[in-house]
């Protein structure tokens, strides 16, 4: 057994770790504070410009969608593109082939918006280890227009959206514009937890990775590009090796010199209901991505949680019978991310949970933590129904492939 010395000076080492985890944890709070409110200001400006540019000065533009099996809400995501309030836009959608489940939902909501032009391109089997990506080549490929919309199948926009997206890109400077986006859950828990982690913790680290370097990738859900850009990194196949190829695309046209903007536009990224382990599995996938893509970042990251580092100074200082302590240690804990809910995932994306379920936010903190510790334990991950490896800078390979449908 454990002397008393020991066991003293143990926790009062986890008193320390807790005290630096919890400042650096009110760092982060204090720069997402910081990169909010520069963003509104930015997004107030960059919002009046874009609507201030008049319909004769748009171009034509093509939306890129990839589909893949059924999705919460899918018939309404889509329909959400073909009522655009923009003068010239045409709708690709790319599956794998015709028994995709998805495409009978496609192909329906393209018959009910005969006006727009909308088509379908079949990809067939992958050869290229992101099947996304294989589809996307094929999908550029059938058309000319020289302005893109890549879009997932899971996001829903406003009428407005090509409206406020496109503009930016008639800078021959600007290459990309991304958009940031707000979690809609399903009726479960555990989609309610992953969707106030996309409102709140995804738009504070984009903020501030937008403030102190400026936007050097891009976010999957909703993207705006140029072909010209596309074309500089040697069309989208640069992109195919990666899982976070969304990420690749935005920093290799970053990398040749074009300007990536965050856009004042917030879309809408509808989940599906799923188990507790679906959910994790989807998180720690993402996390492991980031852990390849972005190492020392990813590593980083550790410190930003703020509820871990709560509850180990609560545990340690309770301990030691420190209980005003261990009451400052999980109170300080607590409300440093219901500021966060409420700062960033109410004030800047616009969801009214990250109001009203702003307790529960610290939750998703602590869950968040846990799977990134997760996302050290292992190289490989299971993505629609197949497995993969990641491998270094974020390549991934493909172990088992299914032969049946995907995107």
């Amino acid at each position: 057994m454990l002397s008393g010395s020991v066991v003293g000076v143990i926790l009062t080492s986890a008193i320390v770790v807790a005290a630096i985890g919890t400042l650096s944890s009110a760092v982060f709070l204090g720069m997402a504070l910081v990169a909010a409110v520069r963003y509104r200001k930015i997004a107030r400006k960059a919002k009046t410009q874009a609507l201030a540019v008049s319909p004769e000065g748009l171009p034509p533009v093509t939306i890129l969608k990839p589909i893949h099996g059924m999705e919460e809400q899918l018939e309404k995501n889509l329909e959400s593109f073909f009522e655009q309030n923009y003068p010239d836009y045409e709708i690709i959608f790319g599956a794998r082939d015709a028994e995709n489940p998805a495409l009978a939902v496609a192909e329906r909501v393209c018959a009910r918006f005969p006006h727009v032009k909308s088509r379908v391109i079949l990809s067939g089997p992958p050869t290229w280890p992101n099947a996304k990506v294989f589809s996307l080549q094929k999908m550029i490929a059938a058309t000319d227009r020289a302005y893109f919309v890549i879009s997932d199948s899971d996001v829903r926009v406003a009428p407005d959206f090509l409206r406020n997206t496109i503009p930016p890109l008639r800078d021959p400077k600007v290459g990309l514009v991304t958009c940031m986006y707000r979690g809609i859950p399903s009726s479960d828990f555990w989609s309610k937890l992953e969707a106030l982690g996309l409102s709140v913790e995804m738009s504070s680290g984009v903020m501030v990775a937008d403030m102190l370097e400026g936007m050097r990738f891009a976010l999957g859900p909703a993207m705006t590009a140029r072909r010209d850009a596309i074309d500089a990194i040697g069309g989208i196949a640069a992109t195919a090796d990666y899982y976070s190829d969304d990420f690749e695309l935005g920093n290799r046209i970053w990398g040749k010199g074009y300007k990536v903007v965050l856009s004042h536009y917030i879309v809408n990224n509808v989940l599906t209901p799923r188990s507790a382990m679906r959910t994790l599995g989807d998180q720690l996938r993402w996390m492991k991505s980031t852990r390849y893509s972005r190492p020392a970042g990813h590593l980083g990251t550790g410190l930003t949680f703020a509820m871990p580092f709560g509850l180990l100074g609560f545990a340690a200082s309770a301990a030691l019978g420190q209980w005003a302590l261990a009451w400052a240690f999980l109170a300080t804990a607590f409300l440093n991310r219901v500021i966060q809910s409420i700062a960033v995932g109410w004030g800047i994306t616009g969801d009214p949970r990250s109001l009203y379920l702003c307790w529960l936010y610290p939750l998703r903190d602590l869950a968040g933590f846990f799977v990134w510790l997760g996302s050290y334990t292992s190289r490989r991950f299971y993505w629609r129904g197949e497995t993969y490896a990641f491998g270094k800078g974020g390549r991934i390979a493909a172990e088992q492939r299914r032969t049946e449908s995907a995107s």
